[in-house]
């Protein structure tokens, strides 16, 4: 059912989203039709979010809503923070996405979560349902930044303080692949077989990345351990597309006003969703396929399109975006300078260097992008694509920008991408308002961006992110020329010019 937006002078009945009271909201919102009961707890999420409920979750709750398999219920677990596990405990782990498109929303409650542990309070009963012999495949969003690997060299990073905590405490483990490695060392101990572990983060190869960092831990632990992962253990690479705000706290209160629903933390999404999977399982594949995701042989050409358009295009239109003072993706796409900005970046440099992917019309995919980029009702706040720079360019934009100087192509837009970068490292925007700098190495690179002024070689120098760019002279002096006429006429003139286009006001 395809609602408007707004929510009509009716007054609602508020109730709490409970199993109780789960069918007395039926009439205004979709509710699971299924026996959650019967539910087979055979997937553990590791670190739930926003996004993995908007996401992985649906699909599984497609396939007991279509009667497809009840085979592939959920058990969400959380690495860092208390406060999903409070929301979700009170309503029986329900909860609602709202779907929201500039002709209306749709809501659902989704019933295929059956529990939600917090890893920190409860360890041992993580590692109980990882090595439970009904869980068949553990699914990941840890973000690029959780892998133990060095973002250059994808090497194994043994000398991580938690490393060492997982190999002296593996019954408690720090990270997600201390709880990864403990389990299936008890499966294997236990004649079991393994599970499948597919990540779900915007991390190149990031099948491969999960297995690089699981088998470096094990080889510290136990070199027999390590061989039987590395011949027992599928780690198939995934690509997950959809754009998911931050739910603010507004909406829990909209959402009961419009469909009477109490919900402790709703999730607001965009109707496209897409998921590629490589077709490799250690025990048993769900059935996804007939409610959407793909298998495919190689994900790497639906990883690369999307996250060198996609996800590379988030990082440039946030960061410029901000420094000319727009908070709202939509906001910004409303201005034809940024419009044209973004769609000349994804032509004129990005698509060039992409192969072609098989069954998808990268044509229509770009097409695609404008609109969800400009759709008004998820409002995607510019903060959010601003966050974890640091990790997000060496994946999204910087390949894009290496691979043009190999080919000797010309990437203006590209490098004006990363200057707005450095120059919203410093903290304020055109007209000297503040930013935020949510990002782990943020006290380091907001220094090395004041520091350096319209210099970038201080932030060039950090190799995590940049590697050896900073030795390229070219690249040195153009980064240096894109600061400075961003620092001269302003983020927005600065694209305009880059574009050869009249910088007339917006029209806001």
């Amino acid at each position: 059912m395809l609602l408007p937006t707004d929510p009509g002078p009716e007054a609602l009945r508020v109730r709490p989203l409970t199993q109780a009271t789960l069918y007395s909201h039926g009439a205004r919102i979709a509710v699971p039709s299924y026996d959650r009961g019967a539910l087979t707890p055979a997937v553990v999420h590791l670190s739930v979010g926003g996004f993995s409920r908007a996401h992985q979750l649906i699909y599984f709750d497609e396939l007991a809503e279509r009667r497809i398999s009840t085979g592939w219920g959920v058990v969400g677990v959380g690495l860092r923070q208390r406060h999903l596990q409070d929301a979700l405990a009170p309503q029986d782990h329900l909860y609602t996405v709202v779907e929201r498109s500039p002709d209306g929303e749709r809501a659902r409650v989704v019933g295929v979560m059956v529990d939600y542990l917090y890893a920190p309070d409860a360890p041992a009963a993580v590692l109980d349902r990882l090595s439970d012999p009904r869980t068949r495949l553990v699914t990941l969003t840890i973000t690029p930044g959780g892998y133990l690997l060095d973002p250059q060299t994808r090497a194994f990073t043994a000398d991580h303080p938690d490393v060492h905590r997982d190999l002296a405490e593996p019954h408690a483990p720090a990270t997600v692949f201390g709880y990864l490695l403990e389990a299936l060392d008890r499966r294997r101990q236990a004649g079991l077989a393994p599970f499948t572990v597919v990540s779900c983060d915007n991390l190149h190869r990031n099948g491969e990345a999960t297995r690089a960092s699981v088998v470096g831990l094990a080889r510290l632990r136990d070199e027999v351990l390590a061989r039987w992962i590395t011949d027992r253990v599928a780690f198939p690479s995934s690509m997950v597309d959809r754009i998911t705000p931050q739910t603010p706290p507004e909406e829990r209160a909209a959402l009961a006003a419009r469909y009477g629903v109490d919900d402790r933390w709703p999730v607001v999404t965009e109707p496209f969703s897409q998921w590629f999977v490589e077709d490799t399982f250690s025990n048993g594949r769900p059935p996804l396929d007939q409610v959407g995701v793909r298998f495919v042989p190689d994900v790497g050409d639906y990883e690369l399109m999307k996250t060198r358009l996609l996800n590379a295009s988030h990082s440039a239109m946030g960061h410029l975006g901000s420094l000319a003072g727009y908070d709202r993706m939509d906001e910004l796409m409303g201005d034809p300078v940024f419009a044209t900005y973004v769609e000349r970046l994804m032509d004129d440099e990005v698509t060039p260097l992409l192969p072609q992917p098989d069954g998808v019309d990268l044509t229509d995919y770009k097409r695609t992008l404008l609109q969800r980029f400009a759709n008004p009702a998820i409002a995607d706040r510019l903060s959010r694509l601003c966050r974890r720079g640091s990790a997000k360019l060496p994946q999204h934009l910087l390949p894009s920008l290496r691979q043009s100087l190999v080919e000797g192509r010309p990437a203006p837009l590209l490098l004006l991408a990363v200057a707005g970068w450095c120059r919203y490292l410093r903290g304020t925007d055109d007209d000297g308002r503040p930013l935020p700098l949510e990002d782990p190495r943020a006290d380091e690179l907001h220094a090395l961006a004041l520091a350096g002024g319209g210099d970038p070689r201080p932030l060039l120098d950090v190799r995590a992110v940049f590697g050896d760019l900073g030795d390229d002279p070219v690249v040195v002096a153009a980064l240096t020329g894109a600061i400075e006429t961003i620092d001269r006429l302003g983020a927005r003139a600065a694209v305009a010019a880059a574009l050869g286009v009249p910088a007339l006001p917006p029209s806001r």
